[in-house]
């Protein structure tokens, strides 16, 4: 049976596009519900300005309590914890925490990262790099993200090329993995296809990672098209939660569950527990106030009916 990775960014991409901010106590209860599902990648906050992303305030918290949990035994020790830097700043906040995995977070387009980091893409890299030099001083593993893959809200389309050169400038900076991303949910699986083919030509299909919106409806079907060609890394959200407050339309990430479904009817494993996830959606439904995207969430999984009694 063939393996799939699901990262987990329910707790961190999911939530920060919600109005309700949730409590640190509820957050760690989510996460340690996801960790009971199976959950093994987790990203559970981000080290950003509460100024421009007030859900995310009290990550620093929330991580070195997780963490403090897990190093007594009572949060799985091989769940690993990482959480979103956008600048050195945000990695000194990291680093006191004691998280050993981060990940930075870039654009293919100039309009959107100035939008959403405030800086040029070239400025976001030389961050980047200084990013890197901290993580490697404190033996650190990093991601990458790079946003707007597939089209942009305020520049349209986005060149394939200008894609692959910075999935290739960002690995030459010593990520272990880069996550592409269709940021408000524009992709199609011929399009995936295109840009997913060149990108393993270019770093590898095992250091690529993908990470789909579900705005249009087309997700799962990209998550199919990237899995055709090779890719076993997929970051997906809780429910369906989520979405981006800096692109206009961008609704939720695809959801955890509905990719879990697919993959595990289709042989593959995840080591996710559906059943799990789908108490866990209702779960977050009556925490958050309303109901999450998802459809398994809503439909569950197929119950066989009893023979009609004669």
């Amino acid at each position: 049976m063939k393996r799939v990775t699901i990262v987990e960014v329910g707790a961190r991409d999911g939530l920060q596009n919600e109005q309700k901010a949730l409590s640190t106590g509820t957050r760690l209860e989510f996460a340690r519900r996801l960790a009971e599902c199976g959950v093994r990648q987790l990203e559970l906050g981000a080290f950003v300005s509460p100024q421009w992303v007030p859900q995310m305030a009290d990550s620093g918290p929330l991580i070195a309590e997780a963490l403090a949990l897990q190093a007594a035994g009572r949060f799985p020790r091989d769940v690993e914890i990482s959480a979103l830097v956008p600048n050195p700043r945000g990695m000194e906040d990291a680093i006191r925490t004691g998280v050993s995995s981060v990940a930075v977070f870039g654009s293919a387009s100039e309009s959107f990262s100035r939008r959403n980091i405030n800086c040029s893409v070239d400025e976001s890299f030389e961050r980047f790099a200084v990013v890197m030099r901290m993580a490697k001083a404190n033996k650190m593993k990093v991601r990458g993200y790079l946003s707007m893959c597939f089209g942009c809200p305020f520049e349209g389309e986005v060149p394939e090329t200008r894609v692959v050169k910075l999935a290739k400038r960002m690995a030459a900076l010593g990520v272990y993995e880069i996550s592409i991303g269709d940021t408000i949910g524009v992709a199609d699986p011929k399009q995936v296809k295109n840009l997913v083919a060149k990108l393993i030509k270019a770093v590898g299909a095992r250091k690529l990672a993908m990470h789909f919106h579900d705005t249009r409806g087309t997700a799962l079907a990209n998550v199919l098209a990237s899995l055709e060609l090779g890719v076993r890394t997929f970051d997906s959200s809780l429910g369906g939660l989520g979405g981006c407050p800096y692109a206009p339309a961008a609704t939720g990430n695809v959801a955890t569950e509905d990719v879990v479904y697919m993959l595990h009817r289709m042989g593959f494993r995840t080591g996710l527990d559906i059943e799990k996830l789908i108490s866990l959606n209702h779960w977050m439904t009556a925490e958050i106030g309303h109901e999450l995207p998802s459809r398994l969430g809503r439909a569950g999984t197929p119950k066989a009916k009893a023979p009609a009694k004669r």
